[in-house]
């Protein structure tokens, strides 16, 4: 997030960065289905977060709560955080034995800009559940983890 006026801007730090994404996770984003928060709230770097999605309607997703783990490295906001699945999930931006999101397989990992968030990734894989090559794949039993 860069602020100013008249060509002039100023980078917010990672810090500050982190503690309004902590912010806005904690209150819920929009309709609830999706949700984040930092895994332990004495870690000053705030490096690992839990992220949570529940399925998208009218696919096989549906009413499913898939549990995600992001990591912010020292880099993050420039470099996206890694992010894995701790549910069982078939996706094709899912590997399969690991339950990492790939990055080259998932686009806004593989373009990501300094202005994206932990919000925009779960959004945008709650997206990908619904897609038309995702939203009827077989899934794993319920209630199973990588």
């Amino acid at each position: 997030m860069t602020l100013g006026s008249g060509g002039s801007s100023v980078v917010v730090p990672r810090n500050f960065r982190l503690l309004e994404e902590l912010e806005r996770g904690e209150k819920g984003i929009g309709d609830g289905t999706v949700s984040y928060g930092m895994d332990d709230g004495d870690d000053i770097y705030m490096r690992s977060w839990t992220g949570t999605i529940i399925g998208p309607h009218n696919t096989v997703h549906e009413g499913r709560i898939y549990q995600l783990k992001l990591f912010c490295d020292k880099d993050y906001p420039e470099k996206p955080p890694s992010v894995r699945f701790h549910s069982r999930i078939n996706m094709t931006c899912v590997n399969h034995e690991t339950g990492v999101v790939e990055p080259k397989k998932f686009g806004l990992l593989a373009n990501w800009q300094r202005e994206y968030s932990m919000e925009d990734i779960l959004t945008q894989l709650k997206k990908e559940m619904a897609s038309p090559h995702n939203r009827k794949l077989v899934q794993p039993p319920e209630g199973t983890y990588f």
